[in-house]
């Protein structure tokens, strides 16, 4: 009990000494709000993006991956590049029927393909639109939410007709306030009709996900051919099946190319994992190198509050003398000065955190990128800041309690 009395005054008399030098505080505290404040910003931005990613970008879903031509995952390796593009030839519509006649692990299987376009509505034009070639399962494959309307249907691509599902970019833009369904859309000087228009998804780092056109894919072969782009989506039995759906998928398309075992795959293979894996290693990177840079923040914050501290046990000398004299401990003027300077800069992590919570949500109301505060952030920068405080202010609370109370009494008030 006496111990959490003594403990309580010295939180009260840190707090007191505080409130009487406000700007001298403030002063001293401004590298660790500094320090706080960009770690949590930057752990917000990981975080919030680490949301994005594996929610709304990855969009296959646990038991879903893609098959490509090739793919560049992680680091950008240009040699690399090339020898992909030397090597893997274009996948085949004659490869896709194939493993969709001898897979035996696969819920469903789809095709796509897309390029860049223009599309028309009466005077009104958009340059850069997406134009997807998809076959009829791929709103379930690739996670398209339905708006208004539906999607394509398979008698729509068997028969080669000439249908668009629209982005909500798309109907914002031609119809802002009336009904795109059954409305004719020129796409790439061709007439489509409007059967459907996608859920908005919104955007990453300002590239909205919405600016798309879907049209059969046979429709898509009839006018652009089948020689390019092409790609498959694919959904294994179960999540637990993923990585056996996988394998099978390699094993046919290997054993359609006549590659030998020796040879490397001259395709590409990946999951909604492989997305985020990559992606957490690149964050991983970025917030080692911040905190290697908010560590030497809060050390140069640390000796700045040490030496402050310094200062005030040497504006304190008679206090401490008269504290002595009248039974104060060693452990009492201890625990006071160390008290002291944690709450210093642990009230400096805490203002810290209340500008980049402050900054946070100004970034994610006027800009695209998703940032969320996480609350380990919050946890770890005030712990951090409050253990800086400690760390540096034991060498002050030691000389303030070695002190002679017989000479502090004789230094000058």
């Amino acid at each position: 009990m006496e111990s959490n009395a003594s403990f309580w005054e010295a939180v009260l008399g840190a707090a007191a000494s505080l409130r009487s030098s406000k700007l001298r505080s403030f002063l001293t505290l401004l590298g660790i709000i500094l320090a706080t404040t960009t770690l949590i910003a930057v752990m917000a931005v990981i975080n919030g993006m680490n949301h994005y990613i594996a929610e709304n970008v990855s969009d296959m879903g646990a038991d879903g991956f893609r098959v490509q031509r090739m793919v560049m995952i992680g680091e950008f390796d240009p040699k690399k590049y090339l020898e992909m593009q030397r090597r893997n030839p274009e996948l085949t519509r004659e490869e896709y029927d194939f493993l969709k006649s001898h897979a035996t692990m696969l819920q469903d299987i789809g095709m796509e393909t897309d390029r860049q376009g223009k599309v028309h509505y009466g005077s009104e034009q958009v340059d850069g639109v997406e134009i997807d070639g998809v076959s009829s399962n791929m709103s379930s494959l690739a996670n398209v939410q339905v708006a208004a309307g539906r999607f394509i249907s398979e008698v729509e691509n068997q028969r080669r007709q000439q249908v668009a599902f629209v982005g909500s970019d798309i109907q914002q833009r031609f119809f802002p306030s009336g009904n795109p369904l059954g409305k004719t859309l020129v796409i790439e000087g061709r007439p489509f009709e409007i059967v459907g228009v996608a859920k908005a998804k919104g955007s990453v780092f300002g590239n909205s996900l919405d600016n798309f056109a879907m049209i059969p894919v046979e429709t898509y072969f009839k006018i652009y051919g089948a020689r390019k782009g092409v790609g498959y989506r694919v959904r294994a039995f179960d999540p637990a099946y993923l990585f056996r759906a996988q394998d099978e998928v390699r094993m046919l398309l290997r054993s359609f190319r006549h590659l030998g075992p020796k040879q490397e795959d001259t395709f590409a293979i990946f999951s909604s994992d492989s997305l985020v894996s990559a992606w957490d290693r690149i964050t991983g990177s970025i917030a080692a190198t911040a905190v290697a840079v908010v560590s030497v923040f809060m050390v140069v914050g640390g000796v700045v509050v040490m030496n402050i501290m310094l200062a005030v046990v040497t504006e304190r000398t008679h206090e401490i003398g008269i504290r002595k004299a009248i039974g104060a401990r060693r452990v009492d003027i201890l625990r006071q000065f160390l008290v002291e300077s944690s709450m210093l800069a642990g009230i400096g992590g805490l203002i810290g955190v209340c500008l980049a919570w402050t900054v946070a949500l100004l970034v994610r109301s006027v800009t695209p990128v998703p940032m969320a505060v996480p609350l380990s952030a919050v946890v770890i920068s005030v712990a951090l800041s409050a253990s800086v405080g400690l760390f540096f202010g034991i060498y002050p609370a030691q000389r303030a309690a070695k002190l002679d109370p017989i000479e502090a009494l004789r230094a000058e008030k």
